[in-house]
């Protein structure tokens, strides 16, 4: 079933209403640049290593934050060929709390061989497992995250927090041990907007009340 392309000519001209997010002062107009101010967007994307707000990106083009949320509805169904065009090896999507492009997930395979050229860079089975522990329980001491796997994860969870997955979020009121949380780059990695977003698995996972005193046992201070 066809769709009514958006009026990019309505996205691309200057918006006169809503105010602009406050930015640094530009020289010249994004909308008079080759493209205007889309082409000017995509070159911002291009160059981004992680999600960026498009509240952010509002700021650096100097227009306004719902104009570049229309801006970047537009590019993600144009990538996809939703009105005509070839679908693209890349796509825009959002994920944690921004936007960047990646490569399509179709050529998952494809990418897969130029990148990692035969080798490996998997979670081992343990990760993966108590990954799950605090992306579901968080945010949780390793004590804890012990007392569901049956084993002691203190180096599962340094190796985790070095990848960037997982990341300190402060200490138990009550024991002081550190706690931790996932973290953006976690929810990028998983393809996820938000945590809100995983599949409904904690009901599964037993109650941390239960647990109770594991860290004091434990003597966990870090």
């Amino acid at each position: 079933m066809s769709q009514t392309p958006p009026d990019l000519d309505a996205l691309t001209a200057p918006d006169a209403d809503g105010p602009v997010v406050e930015a640094d002062e530009l020289a010249f107009d994004v909308d008079d640049l080759p493209g205007g101010a889309l082409a000017a967007l995509e070159a911002v994307l291009m160059v981004a290593d992680e999600p960026i707000p498009a509240v952010r990106l509002a700021s650096v083009l100097a227009l306004p934050t719902d104009r570049v949320e229309g801006l970047l509805e537009a590019l993600a169904a144009e990538y996809r060929g939703e009105h005509g065009g070839r679908p693209r090896g890349f796509e825009l999507r959002q994920a944690g709390a921004g936007w960047r492009i990646y490569s399509a997930s179709a050529f998952a395979e494809v990418v897969g061989r130029f990148v990692l050229e035969g080798q490996t860079a998997r979670l081992t089975q343990a990760a993966l497992e108590t990954l799950a522990v605090i992306a579901y329980r968080q945010p949780v001491t390793r004590g804890q995250v012990s007392g569901v796997r049956g084993v002691n994860v203190d180096g599962v969870v340094r190796t985790l927090a070095s990848r960037g997955l997982v990341a300190e979020a402060g200490s138990d009121p009550s024991t002081g041990a550190v706690l931790y949380e996932t973290t953006g780059y976690f929810l990028e990695r998983m393809g996820l907007a938000s945590l809100d977003e995983l599949p409904p698995l904690a009901p599964y996972l037993p109650d941390f009340d239960a647990l109770e005193g594991v860290d004091m046992a434990n003597r966990e201070t870090r």
